[in-house]
Parts: structure tokens; sequence; C-alpha cells
């Protein structure tokens, strides 16, 4: 699979305004990429951190500015269990390449209460795992495991991984769920 970090790197639109207004601080951005959910937040007032552990895409949040950690979720995470929101936009739920697993390690990082909003591939996109790579500017990553997760899938993984759908929508032709 060939993910394009440029995409990552765009502005801001409708679909992303939609998750963001759900979002309460403090909220911490997995695989936040070049950064542009922090600085939306961060700009209207709201504490947020990223974490990434992609070498270009922490290089990329640095330049813009962006507060972040530098590494994986599945490692220590400062503030482990007090975060109100979480996000997982962007494919960023592919993270691992094991959905569940991802989705019970940022529920342990949440704090009670807690809300994480995940970004889905369109209805009828099967969930699959394997090996990605980031292409940017003619060169790309070494490859790392990976999943697409579609949304109808989005129920029966919350679910495995102890989270309960609060809300599911659709804005701009992108597909989001809050989990609790």
């Amino acid at each position: 699979m060939a993910l394009d970090l440029a995409r990552w790197a765009c502005p801001i639109g409708a679909a992303d305004e939609s998750v963001l207004a759900h979002a309460v601080g403090p909220v911490l951005d997995v695989g936040c990429g070049p950064g542009r959910h922090v600085r939306a937040l961060i700009g209207r007032g709201t504490l947020a951190v990223g974490i990434d552990a992609a070498p270009e895409a922490v290089r990329l949040a640095r330049v813009h500015g962006t507060h972040l950690i530098e590494g994986s979720v599945f490692d220590a995470v400062a503030g482990a269990g007090t975060w109100r929101t979480a996000l997982l936009l962007d494919g960023s739920v592919g993270i691992g390449g094991r959905p569940v697993a991802l989705l019970e390690r940022v529920r342990e990082l949440l704090a009670p209460g807690g809300t994480l909003l995940v970004e889905g591939e369109p209805p009828g996109t099967p969930t699959s795992t394997g090996r990605a790579r980031v292409h940017l500017d003619g060169g790309h990553s070494p490859a790392f495991p990976w999943a697409v997760v579609g949304s109808d899938d989005l129920p029966a993984l919350a679910h495995a991984a102890g989270l309960a759908v609060a809300r599911q929508w659709t804005e701009a032709g992108r597909w989001f769920a809050a989990l609790r």
C-alpha cells in the first residue's frame, strides 16, 4: 500500500471541522503526521498534542511548529489516562496493522469517559492488513505494518476493543465515528 503524506498536509476542510467540533481538550492526535489537526485545535484555544513515529512526519510537524511527542503510541505516552479526546484521523486507525490492538491502546490513554474520534474508509471497503510505505517527493519510507479499516467494520472493532460507538456520521465524502 502506498500512503501519500502530502494528502495529510492539505488545509483543514469541512470534514475535519465536523470532527474537531467534538474534540474536548486535552486532545491527543495519534499519528498526527504534519500536525494540521493539532494546529487547528490550538488555534481555537484547545490544548492538543500530536504523536507520530514516522521521521518525515515528525520533521514536517516541527517545521510547522506543531506540539508533538516523537514515538510510538504503543510505547509509554505522557499523560496516559488523562486525555479527554484522542484522534485517529486520515487513516491513522491503520497504525500498526492491528486495529483492535490500536483501539485498545488508545482506550488506555483516554481519561474515564473520554472520546476517541476515528475516521474509517467508505462503506463497503473491506478491512485489510498489510504493509505500507509513505510516498513523498518521489521517495518512500521503509515498509511498516498498516491496516485499512472500512467504516462498516468500526462498530465490531470498537466492541472488540472495549469501546462503543456513540455516533457515526459522514461529511464531505469521509466517514467518522465517536467511540467511548
